[in-house]
């Protein structure tokens, strides 16, 4: 088998799930009880915490466990958005966001709320200038993903957040699910950061969202204790020690696993560049670790399956888009139907090696001249 679709999700780390084994096995108490084994196991959840805080450069008051990334952003913009409506009801977002911001962001508006979307620059960054037009006194949240699930392409975040330190108002919102383990994390500059630990070797059913300290947000669960007021709920004791060790793993020899990723793109670009009917979607600001191509006048889900029939895995869109024929991140950076309906998406991972590569070339090449045959 050859896994190439690392973007959606990533096989667990046998160490994460050794951790994950025997918090299950030897703490067995709930950490909101106050007998011995509750509290040890809340010393346990202590302990992780302080890991992650470390490790992310924030305070330990900060992390909000959830149950995925989808939850924590829907938390977050819902949670600013109705404990702030008294400020505004004018939100941001971009053309490049993961269905799970673009769904709360409808619910909003159902109930009154007004969104905005920021162009983009031809390379597909968020145009700074007509951010700024779009900022008025009734703004209350722009929320911005630090890289985009298809492209790759990776936006100025810094640069936005201390823009948007001039509107005390208005709060910054980065969903980081691509970016957390892959590139550098700096979130001086943002409000509310969310991220799953299975998007770097963790397990699925944890998420994160950092909140800055004195920040309040509307809960989307209440009831039971847990271990903030923000989320209710017994805390997942196993799975918040699985991403505490997750996350200190991934950034382990992180430059060589970097370096190693941006070697295998530089590789995969120079050698499917070379066929006529392809067009590379993912730029110079996209990260190594994903790279979009089209395949002109192929439906992307038969290349998809035609690779699949060798055990080679790949994707069209991101794993939780809504089934439709056309890639709408895709268009918003080409403007071209052609290109955004026939994308695919290879993901790769510092687990991925020269020789799969290599084998996924060869049955690419065997896959795209059938099927390319069959439309002549």
């Amino acid at each position: 088998m050859i896994y190439l679709d690392y973007s959606a999700t990533t096989p667990v780390n046998s160490e994460v799930l050794d951790s994950f084994n025997k918090a299950c096995l030897q703490f067995v108490g709930n950490p909101n009880s106050l007998h011995k084994l509750g509290t040890e196991a809340r010393n346990l959840i202590n302990e992780a915490t302080k890991q992650i805080a470390e490790i992310l450069n924030v305070k330990e008051s900060e992390i909000i466990y959830t149950s995925c990334a989808s939850e924590s952003n829907n938390l977050a913009i819902k949670g600013i958005a109705l404990k702030y409506k008294n400020r505004g009801n004018h939100i941001i977002t971009t053309p490049l966001e993961h269905s799970s911001i673009y769904g709360p962001l409808n619910y909003l508006q159902e109930q009154g709320f007004e969104v905005d979307f920021v162009n983009l620059t031809k390379d597909g960054l968020v145009d700074i200038d007509h951010l700024k037009s779009l900022i008025k006194d009734t703004t209350i949240l722009v929320t911005i993903n630090s890289v985009n699930s298809e492209l790759g392409i990776q936006q100025p975040i810094d640069e936005i957040g201390k823009i948007l330190k001039d509107y005390p108002k208005c709060f910054f919102h980065v969903d980081m699910t691509q970016s957390v383990g892959k590139v550098p994390v700096f979130l001086n500059n943002v409000d509310l950061a969310t991220f799953a630990a299975h998007k770097f070797y963790g397990l699925k059913g944890i998420g994160v969202l950092i909140k800055k300290e004195k920040i309040m947000l509307e809960p989307l669960i209440h009831g039971g204790k847990s271990t903030t007021i923000f989320r209710s709920g017994t805390p997942a004791l196993p799975l918040i020690v699985s991403l505490s060790k997750a996350l200190r793993l991934i950034y382990q020899d992180f430059n060589s696993k970097y370096n190693h990723v941006k070697e295998l793109n530089d590789y995969l670009r120079e050698k499917l560049s070379k066929y006529k009917d392809i067009v590379i979607n993912s730029n110079q600001y996209s990260i190594p670790h994903i790279l979009n191509i089209s395949v002109l006048g192929v439906k992307p889900e038969t290349f998809l399956h035609a690779l699949e029939e060798y055990d080679i895995y790949i994707s069209t869109q991101s794993a939780c888009s809504s089934e439709t024929s056309i890639s709408k991140a895709v268009y918003a950076l080409t403007k071209d139907d052609n290109i955004s309906s026939s994308s695919l998406r290879i993901s790769l991972s510092y687990l991925t090696t020269k020789e799969e590569i290599d084998t996924f070339l060869k049955y690419f090449e065997i896959c795209y001249n059938k099927l390319k045959i069959r439309l002549k």
